[in-house]
C-alpha cells in the first residue's frame, strides 16, 4: 500500500477518483496526492475519523491543509499511548517516492479526542463532508453504538460495505429511506481496491463537486450488479 502502488492499482482498476482515508490519520495524503496529480488520478484528501463514541466517521475533506487541520483538531489535548508494532505493525508515513519518510508513535486505532457533534462541526468548518462509515457492521458505526442514524444531522449520504444488501440495511434502519448510499472498497491492502462498480455523476471530475453530491446525495448509482 504505498502511494504509487495505490495510484497504479486504481489506474488499472480504472477509477476516476479515490480517498486516502487513514485512521485518524493525514499523515499519507500528501504523498498520494502528489501521485495522483502527476498521473492524472483525482485523490482526495480524507480520513477515517474514529470519534470518543468509537463511531467511525468517513470525513472527505477540500484540501490537504483542510486534512491535516483534522488531524490535530482529532488529537487536541489527548494524551494516547505508543503505537505496538509488534501488534499493529508499524504506522509507517512514506513520500512520493515510495520511500519511509517517517512513523507515527501514537496509536492511532485508539480513539480520538472529538465526538459525533464536534466531529461534525469540525469538519463543516473546514469546509468538507462527514459520512457515517459501514453502517452496516456491527462495531465501530453509528448504528452499532447509537442504535439509529439521528435524523438532526442531516445526513443525505451513507456509507455501506462493499457486501452489504441495500435493502437489507433501509429494511434494519428505516431513517435512512431517504439516503443515499455510497460504497468504497475500504481497502486495507492494495488487491482490496475494488472495480468501478458504482459511480456518481459529477458536473466536474474535481473535489467540490464531489464534496457537493456528497452533502445533497444526489448522483450515486451501481453501474453493475
Amino acid at each position: 500500500m504505498t502511494p504509487n502502488n495505490i495510484v497504479h492499482m486504481a489506474l488499472l482498476k480504472e477509477l476516476g477518483i479515490i480517498a486516502v482515508s487513514d485512521h485518524n490519520s493525514a499523515g499519507n495524503a500528501a504523498a498520494v496526492m502528489a501521485v495522483g496529480a502527476r498521473e492524472g488520478l483525482l485523490v482526495v484528501p480524507a480520513m477515517e475519523l474514529c470519534t470518543t463514541e468509537e463511531i467511525h466517521l468517513l470525513c472527505l475533506l477540500p484540501t490537504l491543509e483542510a486534512a491535516q487541520a483534522l488531524e490535530v483538531a482529532a488529537w487536541e489535548g489527548l494524551v494516547l499511548p505508543p503505537n505496538r508494532p509488534d501488534v499493529f505493525g508499524f504506522q509507517w508515513r512514506m513520500d512520493e517516492r515510495d520511500e519511509v519518510a517517517g512513523s507515527d508513535k501514537r496509536m492511532l486505532i485508539a480513539a480520538s479526542a472529538l465526538d459525533v457533534e464536534a466531529a461534525l462541526r469540525t469538519v463543516a468548518r473546514l469546509g468538507g463532508v462527514a459520512v457515517p462509515a459501514h453502517i452496516d457492521r456491527d462495531a465501530y458505526s453509528m448504528t452499532a453504538v447509537l442504535g439509529t442514524i439521528p435524523p438532526e444531522y442531516g445526513f443525505r449520504t451513507l456509507e455501506v460495505s462493499e457486501r452489504a444488501l441495500p435493502d437489507m440495511v433501509r429494511a434494519a434502519h428505516p431513517e435512512t429511506a431517504d439516503a443515499a448510499f455510497l460504497i468504497n472498497s475500504d481497502a486495507h491492502h492494495l488487491w482490496d481496491i475494488a472495480e468501478p462498480a458504482h459511480a456518481v455523476e459529477l458536473a466536474t471530475r474535481s473535489i467540490p463537486a464531489l464534496l457537493d453530491a456528497l452533502r445533497s446525495g444526489i448522483g450515486f448509482l451501481s453501474v453493475s450488479a
